[in-house]
């Protein structure tokens, strides 16, 4: 990187938290469940917590999630709500666990225009936890591609 591209990005990124366009924190809004900053602090490890209360990202192919290919459900890594069922589970080739389709009732949306784009966020229902975002570049039937941090889930094998 130069050094005329760095100065520029961060005259760019500056002038992103001065117009407010970051996010800094999980969605807001009245959740079923709900915890303190310092609950959520204590209650997750700290990469999680950077994804599901800061809508971080992790690194691509960093989550064993992304192989993960037994029966079962993925819930939030927060709260514990079901998220996705593993047969609407498919390898995306992105790096991150990627699914068609969610459980009914299990996810919200919001609109994120971070990153000078607009694209749709993927939240979780019951404590808006930050999981990643929705792209319409999926597979049939819902042409749907949900790409969720590893982080931000929890594994729950079948039986």
């Amino acid at each position: 990187m130069t050094r005329r591209t760095l100065l520029v990005s961060s005259a760019f990124a500056g002038l992103a938290v001065a117009l407010g366009l970051e996010r800094a924190s999980a969605i807001e809004g009245a959740f079923p469940f709900q915890l303190s900053d310092a609950e959520w602090q204590a209650r997750l490890e700290p990469a999680a917590y950077q994804v599901l209360r800061h809508e971080d990202t992790e690194r691509a192919y960093s989550s064993p999630l992304n192989d993960e290919k037994r029966p079962g459900t993925f819930h939030c890594a927060g709260c514990d709500q079901a998220l996705f069922a593993s047969e609407k589970k498919y390898d995306s080739g992105t790096g991150w666990p990627s699914f068609w389709d969610f459980i009914a009732g299990a996810i919200g949306t919001s609109i994120d225009n971070s990153l000078w784009m607009t694209r749709t966020e993927v939240h979780c229902a019951n404590c808006g936890g930050h999981q990643g975002h929705v792209f319409e570049d999926g597979p049939e039937p819902t042409g749907l591609r949900y790409c969720i941090n590893g982080l931000a889930l929890r594994f729950v094998p079948a039986g």
